[in-house]
């Protein structure tokens, strides 16, 4: 069981821009400045702290929790690829497809092109796992929802 301070609001729905294919669904659309980081709060204080995701810093994304909307739904992972602590704001995401049959979402680590499915967290290589988060929209209906996160238990 979770305490309710497991989880975090990292804003509102609405300034999640909704990431689609840009061109056939087999494409990848980059998430380059269309994505948040966050950096968690260590215990004792309350709130995630927006992070800029820039080029140089790399040095604390593995703190950072990655929200992001893609073709609909929001989506939060770990920010930092669990095979070499690359910023996956760097990487892209894209539709997981089998014959034209869109079977699930994946997001690419731009740095050694090693991929991870954005449900189930597992990689396209070795044993590396994704850390992924739930993700919960809290409000009235038909209000701009609050996002919140919290780390996903392993399974």
């Amino acid at each position: 069981m979770t305490s309710r301070t497991d989880w975090f609001c990292v804003g509102k729905a609405s300034t999640f821009s909704n990431l689609e294919s840009e061109h056939h669904s087999s494409q990848e659309t980059s998430l380059e400045g269309r994505c948040k980081a966050f950096t968690i709060p260590q215990s004792g204080q309350r709130a995630p702290t927006l992070t800029e995701c820039s080029d140089g810093d790399t040095a604390h994304v593995q703190r950072q929790v990655l929200v992001f909307a893609y073709r609909g739904r929001i989506h939060a992972i770990n920010h930092s690829c669990p095979h070499s602590s690359f910023p996956l704001s760097r990487g892209a995401v894209f539709d997981i497809e089998d014959f034209g049959v869109v079977l699930s979402a994946g997001v690419t680590c731009a740095k050694h092109g090693w991929s991870f499915d954005l449900f189930s967290g597992r990689g396209d290589r070795g044993n590396y796992s994704l850390g992924l988060w739930d993700v919960d929209l809290r409000g009235d209906e038909g209000a701009d929802k609050e996002v919140w996160v919290r780390r996903r238990a392993a399974s």
